[in-house]
């Protein structure tokens, strides 16, 4: 996810533009800013480039999950079925909702399992959240299938495949509302940033609102706005949007580049047995931010990431041990460690995350290794990663 490695003039040029105007405020002081409006002009190419009628940009891919959710109504004692294999942000606002996150079982596709969804419903289900991992889609055709049957809302945390497509169809466009991130390490990046996407005009209206303390946008005056609803301040800086337009019309050479690269480094790795690869429900659509494959069992994982890493293969990932995006070691939710005691309403309805069980996610992320792809890397940098590849797995 190589955002922060391909700043250049057009980066400069969009900031510049901001700083010469003295708005750095994404609204109102329509004179000063002399026609620049960078977060509205991300927004509207974003959405054209998703096919999707609406984006509201915003503060981070968490402040998106948070919009997501209250925009679809999941509130106090809502129950949201999420994968384990996620960015803790995905568990953390679902409890800033008031809302239970209730865990299911993953696939070789990373993302949750649309054959036993079933098993993690309750009378308190709402919502399922589907996270598209590591710049490659879950089976969201399925998941969204589940969801229109069963009447609950379909929520696509997409902050990692920004780019990604499932049989030419954006992935964070196939539910009620799609979030993405643009944080320093994401496929482009705005420094720090997010995003909701949707189709529904009234649901666009709610999280623009809903961003921005309540404000209803009427007018130019923002003394002269009204407060429909009551909101929080998930806004985006003009300085931030400005990085991010520049990188989102970079995003096209990006993921050709990671294309070529993953391709390269996935035909290296191909003839040795003891690899497979990540399940592709749709392998065009990949976004390339990682080579992601499985070893045999958890030993060999291990043994196989630490030597990949110090053999010069570095940004190779063993998730089991990670303690940001696997619940093995989300020892803060296990003991609900907050600042604050949580809602007293969550306590009958919250499980014991300490106790969860999810044996098939464990057996499959335990031997699952994830490897970077870059866009810096020249000829020679890919040759030398091949030749650590080859002999790492020749031992």
């Amino acid at each position: 996810m190589p955002g922060f490695e391909i700043f250049g003039e057009e980066e400069r040029r969009q900031v510049q533009d901001v700083l010469d105007t003295g708005v750095l405020f994404r609204y109102g002081f329509d004179a000063a800013r002399r026609g620049h409006w960078k977060a509205l002009d991300f927004e509207k190419e974003l959405a054209q480039r998703l096919g999707v009628a609406h984006c509201h940009l915003c503060a981070s891919g968490t402040a998106a999950l948070n919009i997501a959710l209250a925009t679809c109504g999941i509130g106090a004692g809502d129950e949201v079925i999420v994968p384990p294999f996620t960015f803790v942000a995905t568990f953390e606002a679902v409890l800033a909702a008031g809302a239970v996150p209730v865990f299911a079982e993953i696939d070789e596709t990373l993302g949750l399992d649309p054959e036993l969804l079933a098993s993690a419903l309750t009378p308190r289900t709402k919502a399922v959240m589907v996270v598209h991992m590591c710049g490659a889609m879950a089976r969201i055709d399925e998941i969204a299938t589940f969801c229109k049957n069963k009447g609950l809302m379909l929520i696509e945390d997409t902050c990692q495949s920004v780019g990604a497509t499932f049989r030419g169809k954006a992935l964070g466009t196939f539910g009620h509302i799609g979030c993405f991130s643009f944080d320093p390490v994401k496929t482009i990046t705005c420094g720090e940033g997010g995003a909701v996407v949707t189709d529904d005009d009234r649901r666009y209206e709610l999280a623009h609102a809903y961003a921005d303390h309540g404000h209803d946008h009427i007018g130019n005056d923002r003394g002269a706005e009204t407060h429909p609803i009551i909101g929080y301040n998930y806004r985006i800086s003009e300085l931030n949007a400005a990085v991010g337009l520049a990188q989102l019309r970079k995003l096209d050479a990006i993921l050709a580049a990671q294309r070529s690269n993953k391709a390269a480094l996935k035909a290296a790795m191909a003839k040795f047995p003891q690899i497979s690869f990540r399940r592709l429900p749709d392998p065009e659509g990949d976004s390339a931010t990682f080579l992601t494959f499985m070893l045999p069992d958890e030993k060999s994982a291990r043994q196989t990431a630490r030597d990949l890493n110090a053999g010069g293969a570095d940004g190779c990932f063993y998730y089991y041990d990670n303690n940001w995006h696997y619940l093995r070691n989300w020892h803060h939710l296990k003991e609900m460690k907050t600042v604050a005691p949580l809602p007293a309403h969550l306590n009958p309805h919250c499980p014991d995350y300490g106790r969860i069980a999810l044996p098939r996610s464990d057996a499959l992320i335990a031997r699952t290794i994830a490897m970077q792809i870059k866009l810096g890397w020249r000829q020679t940098d890919l040759d030398k990663r091949i030749t650590t590849i080859q002999n790492v797995l020749s031992r």
